[in-house]
């Protein structure tokens, strides 16, 4: 009896096809665990990097106003008089010496027109720099040119590296010398080396100047030429360091200028690059990618294994199919079944609940994230008011320097009217004297009220007094300027805002209106208020060259500024439109018909009494 021919089994075909369903699977489970991870690290990374870059900029903002301050002191001004003097040398190197530990500088000292020392804070030292002859220096030939200078290199004379700020002496057209401030960076390193991921600070010759690993430093980042080391060679910017080149080798470009390198035989890094405002140079931050080797495992971990699930459960199904079409073992495989089914749902429930317990934890993360957020948007804001009273300092030492004069004189011939029995003029002396003492304080008063931290919530505040203060603080530049200072508002209005948070958004918006009528020869700012319905709007116009296009495009970007380096950390339109925002209001800039700027700022109008209004 002939029996009859099994079919082929199919089996290993299905197996085949089934393992390579869960490879895909696993592939496609990895790339998108990991692009997810990348992207997190790199959001992190961006972060991080801002954080950086605020905190660099803040350090090298917080001298620049010192070289320019040191040509108003009369024992600095004294070297350049006729004759050569010992004493006067004497008298300025102590002055300095005195300035440059109080400060906590580098080195402090000052150049005639060609170059050489006349004066420096460390005229003791066997080293000192007294008499060296710098004319070759970058930073010298920007201040000998009427300009402030800003220069990273490192000494001749002891081979210490620093970041040189300079200023001309005298009439910047004509400058009768510079005088220079040497400030170390290095404090900013040691926060870096306690960070998990590397850092390094490169110039505009991909030279590093800074890093987490101070043996990078001084180091190229790419291959230099010759004629680059010849041009070293003669500024001396970096003395006699021979500047090797790191091995950074490129593994993979990523999107947004971000990339995987590996840097002297390391695993591989997230590279991640910031150009540092007002600068020429570029952060970068090398981060380790365990974590997302880590999550890329993960990710083909679970989609492989969810792969291999749902083919169980398909083979689960198609096997009870066929079990049913035999009336023996239906039971069988349903019970079966049926209990394969409960044990999954059990994994299942366990998963969403780990799933669950994860999302928790990245909320309060978030929530975290959010709060540190907040203060750092307070800290800014803060920032941006100490950078506009050091934009001040000047005027206000002017307005402070002349009542101390006259009080000086005034006590002076008082003493000498109560010794002759002039009463009646030493008493009205002594009201002068009275009065002064009080505007003092008025100045005092208001840059304190000026420059301490916001207080949390809504308030009102007055704006003809808010106004009033603001004019008071810019009164030098007022004085200097002279400028036709139209006025037509209510006094009496009253806004749904912090009393000095309005002040620190119209200092800004009027202190731009100065900048930008200087020079001209009938200078007019305009200030206009008017209630309209429920807001107050309040508009600064000034008859200046207006706001061309590509720069009112970008005039609320932070960092985006049109004034001289040091001049500005380009914060205060960004700080004030961020405030006006916190408080319900807008804030727009536009160029007015019959020429200049003008900006509009609205805000709500108060509906509290104003028993909390300032």
């Amino acid at each position: 009896m002939n029996r009859p021919v099994r079919p082929p089994s199919r089996r290993p075909v299905t197996v085949l096809a089934a393992a390579a369903l869960v490879c895909a699977a696993a592939w496609a489970g990895h790339h998108a665990s990991r692009v997810a991870a990348l992207e997190r690290q790199g959001e992190r990374g961006q972060q991080q990097l801002r954080l950086y870059s605020q905190t660099l900029a803040s350090e090298l903002a917080r001298y620049d106003y010192l070289p320019g301050l040191l040509g108003l002191d009369d024992r600095v001004g004294a070297l350049f008089a006729p004759g050569d003097d010992a004493a006067r040398v004497a008298s300025a190197n102590l002055y300095l010496a005195a300035l440059n530990e109080r400060a906590g500088t580098r080195a402090i000292y000052v150049l005639d027109r060609q170059g050489r020392v006349l004066s420096t804070s460390n005229w003791q030292r066997t080293d000192s720099y007294l008499g060296e002859q710098l004319g070759y220096r970058p930073y010298f030939r920007q201040a000998i040119a009427g300009n402030s200078g800003h220069f990273y290199g490192v000494g001749t004379t002891r081979g210490e590296a620093g970041y040189y700020l300079s200023a001309p002496i005298g009439n910047r057209r004509n400058p009768i010398g510079v005088a220079v401030v040497k400030v170390g960076l290095e404090a900013l390193e040691v926060n870096w080396q306690d960070a998990n991921s590397r850092v390094l600070l490169a110039d505009e010759n991909d030279v590093v100047i800074l890093a987490s690993n101070p043996t990078w430093r001084l180091s190229a980042l790419k291959p230099l030429s010759a004629a680059e080391r010849a041009r070293f060679a003669r500024t001396r910017q970096y003395n006699l360091a021979p500047l090797r080149q790191i091995e950074m080798t490129t593994l993979e470009v990523l999107t947004g200028g971000e990339a995987l390198v590996r840097l002297e035989g390391s695993p591989p890094l997230l590279a991640q690059t910031l150009a540092q405002p007002g600068t020429p140079w570029r952060l970068t931050l090398l981060s380790p990618t365990a974590e997302v080797a880590r999550a890329a495992q993960g990710g083909a971990l679970l989609a492989g294994t969810l792969a291999a699930l749902a083919l169980s459960v398909a083979v689960a199904l198609n096997s009870r199919r066929r079990r049913i079409a035999e009336r023996l073992a239906a039971r069988a495989a349903l019970e079966a079944a049926n209990d394969e089914l409960e044990r999954k749902v059990i994994e299942r429930t366990a998963d969403l609940s780990a799933a669950n317990r994860q999302l928790q934890a990245e909320v309060a993360e978030r929530i975290r994230a959010e709060a540190n957020l907040r203060k750092t948007q307070d800290d800014l804001l803060q920032a941006g008011k100490l950078a506009v009273i050091g934009q001040m300092s000047t005027g206000i030492a002017h307005e402070l320097n002349q009542p101390l004069a006259a009080l000086r004189t005034l006590s002076g011939n008082t003493q000498k009217f109560l010794a002759r029995g002039d009463l009646a003029t030493a008493s009205a002396n002594l009201t002068t004297i009275n009065q002064l003492v009080e505007r003092m304080g008025r100045i005092t008063g208001a840059l304190k009220s000026f420059a301490r931290k916001n207080g949390g919530g809504h308030s009102v505040a007055v704006l003809g007094a808010a106004l009033e203060t603001t004019l008071f603080l810019l009164e030098p530049r007022l004085k200097s300027l002279k400028p036709e200072l139209v006025r037509e508002l209510d006094p009496s209005l009253t806004v749904a805002c912090d009393a000095n948070r309005l002040e620190q958004v119209l200092v800004n918006l009027i202190g731009n209106a100065l900048d930008a009528v200087a020079g001209l020869d009938a200078p007019r700012v305009e200030l206009r208020a008017w209630r309209d319905g429920d807001t107050v709007t309040l508009s600064v116009r000034d008859n200046g060259p207006g706001l061309p296009d590509d720069v009112r495009a970008r005039l609320f970007e932070p960092f985006f500024t049109t004034k001289p380096v040091g001049q500005g950390l380009g914060l205060g339109l960004t700080l004030s439109a961020g405030i006006v925002g916190d408080f319900g209001g807008t804030l727009a800039a536009d160029n007015h018909p019959d020429g200049g700027a003008c900006f509009t700022l609205t805000l709500p109008a108060a509906k509290e009494t104003l028993t909390h209004a300032r």
